[in-house]
């Protein structure tokens, strides 16, 4: 698995397809982790730090806070870079938002496009648990439709898999903000801690 891994990964790196077809995006693709990771994170997409300096995903504003929630979950952002596998539904900057707030939401043009390449991940790497970070994400296992408040503070069974949403964690977001919503953001990282004691992560 190690080596299919790999070559999906060499794959993503010498992707052209959304530029192909006209999108503004921005690379590198943007993933990090190996083939035994136990665990798997996926957000929407990198953002322009990621892009043109860290290299890492999750490693500008958001990423802070989504550390943040993950330290109280008892892991440290160090061991989790190193043990986990961390990806997105789409793999390179899709480029500012027009509006100037924020970076641009990924079509789903460009998901379908990148779409491939996250089953072929997931299925290479295998992982016990998963967490979906932000609405894009989590439509990939929950469908769209649903509110949420509906999904986030729950622990779920999804194809053999662990499954716990949170949501995205930028400072821009008006959802992360309100009460009764960071009181179910406690309860997914409560699922989290104790997955990880369970699992030995």
């Amino acid at each position: 698995m190690a080596d299919e891994l790999t070559h999906i990964q060499q794959q993503i790196r010498a992707c052209q397809r959304c530029a192909l077809a006209g999108f503004p995006i921005q690379g590198p693709p943007i993933f990090s982790g190996h083939a035994e990771a136990r665990l798997m994170i996926i957000g929407q997409a990198p953002g322009k730090v990621e892009v043109t300096q860290t290299h890492k995903p999750f490693s500008g504003s958001a990423g802070k806070r989504l550390f943040r929630w993950l330290r109280q979950a008892g892991w440290e952002e160090e061991t989790f870079r190193a043990t986990c596998y961390m990806t997105s539904v789409t793999k390179c900057f899709p480029g500012p938002n027009k509006s100037g707030r924020g970076d641009r939401a990924p079509s789903r043009k460009e998901q379908q496009l990148c779409e491939e390449w996250l089953l072929a991940e997931i299925a290479l790497v295998d992982p016990e648990v998963v967490v979906p970070v932000g609405k894009m994400a989590i439509e990939r296992f929950f469908g769209r439709g649903r509110r949420l408040d509906e999904i986030i503070g729950g622990r779920y069974q999804i194809d053999g898999r662990i499954v716990i949403p949170l949501p995205h964690p930028s400072g821009a977001s008006a959802w992360i903000q309100k009460r009764a919503h960071q009181v179910l953001i406690q309860r997914a990282l409560k699922h989290l801690a104790a997955v990880k004691e369970e699992l030995g992560l």
